[in-house]
């Protein structure tokens, strides 16, 4: 999904959803010069899985023929959440000073659920009656991952995890979570971003923690780092008021580096488009939901 003319802002998902997880977000550059650019990741929302292994490392390489494509040898900025906060710290040591700007919001860092720093699982608040309302499938899925257990980050959870998940793929996703690591993929080892970067993260996130995240500071000569109380792994949805202020905030400072790039990009504008990348295309169609309930958002 393609909106808007200005500066390209690739906009990426995290595993089990699609890129209706961040559609709520995109009031925030809604007046500003940007073109955002809403990826749905092989085997989410509209593009087709890829075939064969289908693993962390196909995604990465798959990604940035992606961005090739649509961008050609353009720079952009990235808004990416879980995974795809993992794919575009890899996609930004790839492709280097293409990146101007970098906003992360409960990224993967590790990629090994086993070797992450978690804190204890937590409900900071909850609504008995609301989860007592809704269907056995959206309660399991909702209460898997949310902290705030109320009829407002409900609200938001139905209108932009929900559909995600109901149009995920899958036994992509099984294939994804059997070859869920990058030994081979590229190297985050040598990565030194110097643009604008924003870290958003949930204190209440059991999913990939904030601890592990504070280390990704050293890599950033322009970074911006928040661990968001009473949140946990979709922040943006149960705490949008400070997260779309954060996100105003790395918006403006990216606007004012003058690193950007004013003006449509080709092909830039509203409306749908599909670019075929391996067989496996970028949609702006209409919003899937197949629904059927596959499984939660989890990196």
């Amino acid at each position: 999904m393609r909106r808007g003319r200005g500066t390209p802002l690739i906009v990426l998902h995290g595993n089990g959803v699609d890129h209706r997880l961040l559609l709520s977000l995109d009031h925030v550059f809604a007046d500003g010069p940007w073109e955002r650019i809403f990826i749905d990741l092989p085997g989410f929302g509209g593009t087709a899985a890829l075939t064969g292994t289908g693993g962390l490392i196909e995604l990465a390489c798959w990604l940035e023929s992606a961005v090739d494509a649509l961008l050609g040898e353009g720079p952009f900025a990235i808004l990416a959440n879980s995974l795809g906060g993992l794919l575009a710290l890899h996609l930004t040591a790839r492709l280097g000073t293409r990146v101007f700007g970098l906003a992360l919001i409960a990224p993967v860092v590790e990629p090994d659920r086993a070797r992450r720093t978690l804190p204890a699982r937590t409900v900071v608040e909850r609504d008995d009656a609301v989860l007592a309302s809704l269907p056995p499938a959206d309660r399991e899925a909702f209460t898997d991952v949310a902290v705030r257990q109320t009829a407002e980050s409900w609200a938001m959870f139905r209108d932009h995890a929900l559909p995600g998940i109901r149009a995920a793929d899958g036994e992509a996703m099984a294939r994804l979570a059997r070859h869920y690591r990058l030994d081979d993929g590229p190297s985050l080892g040598s990565l030194r971003f110097e643009g604008p970067t924003v870290i958003v993260t949930g204190r209440q996130d059991h999913v990939v923690g904030f601890r592990d995240q504070f280390e990704l500071l050293d890599r950033f000569d322009a970074a911006s780092y928040v661990v968001v109380d009473g949140a946990g792994h979709n922040v943006h949805l149960e705490q949008p008021d400070l997260v779309d202020a954060l996100l105003r905030e790395w918006a403006h400072r990216v606007v004012s580096t003058g690193k950007s790039a004013p003006g449509a990009a080709p092909g830039a504008g509203t409306g749908a488009a599909t670019v075929a990348v391996d067989r496996a295309p970028i949609t702006a169609d209409e919003d899937v939901d197949t629904g059927e309930h596959r499984s939660g958002n989890h990196p």
